[in-house]
């Protein structure tokens, strides 16, 4: 097989899982602009989903967010995304939206709120049983805005007594991936501030609980892809959350504000053997004053693009480079990759699978979202909490 050709191979294996939220009414800056089309329950999210999956052929999982895509019945919800050529993938938690989270969840100083934490957390295990998930994503809000406010010890004692409940009622083919950010909503500490606490807990915890690393919740000029390096050397990368930032956790669309990065990510990925299903590549992004659907097609196009580049690295000329310490023949290798248009290649490998060579002109010609724009009228639209 040629170079080419095992990339092409490699490109084809890809798949990107989408954000069930990301198709609703979402933003985290002010307001949130309701759009014609939105989905009105789950169904619909997935109905949108497989539109994003039949033309990029890289999206065939969607991430729920309980209780944001509660339903009476879940296996009937698998089987609505199973006939639409789709699977349920991770279940997201949620314990930062309600009245009795003020002071945090599991690691609230209160035992009754940690307890009513738990039981939504082991109620998502429950939901993973019954739509065959195999991801539990746990991003926790929980943190203080002021010294002194708690101790910082004992909450991290209540963090790890929960998650011990939570992964002890985990089946054998399930994980937990536990997310980290800075801060926001905390301001003074929080709880999972960084990838070394979240890989502490995870190492003490066991195999089944893995790091989940979210392009956008880093300081500025945070290394990214020494996080990621070093999280698959030690067998602890389960996920990433993509998106993109300029300040803070912008949620925008990945690659948005450098691709240079996002393509030095997938360089590590790629080198530490990461490029399995074993590490779950997922979108978390949301789509405020843009049109949902041709978003998350390009996001998941972006994916692909910086995937590409970091197949193309000559692996044995960088290691010569770096072997002989000739600093811009090894720069050169990653920039020769890096500066290379892919686009003709991924297309061709689009049309290979039966597919456009551009799936977002072939969206737009499709008419769906004009289908969507007038047929969903009435109902509640589904957004941020809904």
């Amino acid at each position: 097989m040629t170079e080419l050709a095992a990339v092409k191979t490699a490109l084809k294996t890809q798949a990107v899982e989408t954000p069930s939220w990301a198709y609703g009414n979402s933003g985290t800056r002010f307001k949130v602009f309701a759009q014609p089309g939105v989905p009105r329950n789950p169904r619909e999210k997935l109905d949108d989903a497989a539109q994003v999956h039949a033309f990029t052929g890289a999206a065939p999982t969607v991430a729920l967010h309980i209780p944001w895509d509660k339903v009476d019945d879940y296996g009937a919800l698998a089987k609505h995304a199973q006939e639409r050529g789709l699977k349920l993938g991770a279940i997201n938690s949620n314990t930062f939206q309600d009245d009795d989270y003020r002071l945090g969840s599991i690691c609230h100083p209160d035992a009754a709120v940690r307890r009513k934490a738990l039981d939504h957390l082991l109620e998502c295990v429950d939901i993973m049983d019954a739509t065959g998930s195999k991801d539990l994503k746990l991003w926790f809000a929980d943190g203080t805005n002021y010294p002194g406010q708690d101790d910082i010890r004992e909450r991290q004692d209540r963090l790890a007594e929960g998650l011990v409940h939570v992964y002890e009622r985990l089946g054998d083919d399930q994980r937990m991936l536990l997310e980290y950010k800075f801060f926001e909503p905390a301001f003074y500490m929080t709880d999972v501030p960084d990838w070394g606490t979240a890989y502490a807990h995870c190492l003490k915890l066991g195999p089944k609980a893995q790091v989940v690393v979210d392009t956008g919740h880093h300081a500025p000029g945070t290394n990214i892809e020494f996080i990621v390096a070093t999280l698959l050397r030690e067998g602890k990368l389960g996920a990433f959350d993509f998106n993109s930032r300029f300040y803070a956790d912008d949620d925008l669309m990945v690659g948005a504000a450098d691709p240079f990065q996002l393509f030095r990510i997938m360089y590590e990925v790629i080198r530490g053997g990461g490029f399995t299903p074993d590490v779950a590549f997922m979108l978390d992004q949301c789509h405020n004053i843009e049109a949902k659907i041709p978003a998350i097609i390009r996001s998941v196009m972006n994916v692909q693009e910086a995937t590409a580049k970091a197949l193309l690295v000559d692996g044995a000329a960088l290691a010569d480079a770096q072997r002989t310490g000739d600093v811009l023949a090894a720069n050169a290798v990653i920039m020769d990759a890096y500066n290379t248009d892919v686009r003709p290649l991924l297309g061709e490998v689009r049309e290979e699978l039966g597919l456009d060579a551009d799936p977002v002109s072939a969206y737009r010609r499709s008419g769906w979202g004009e289908k969507i724009a007038a047929e969903r009228v009435g109902g509640q639209q589904a957004g941020w909490g809904a």
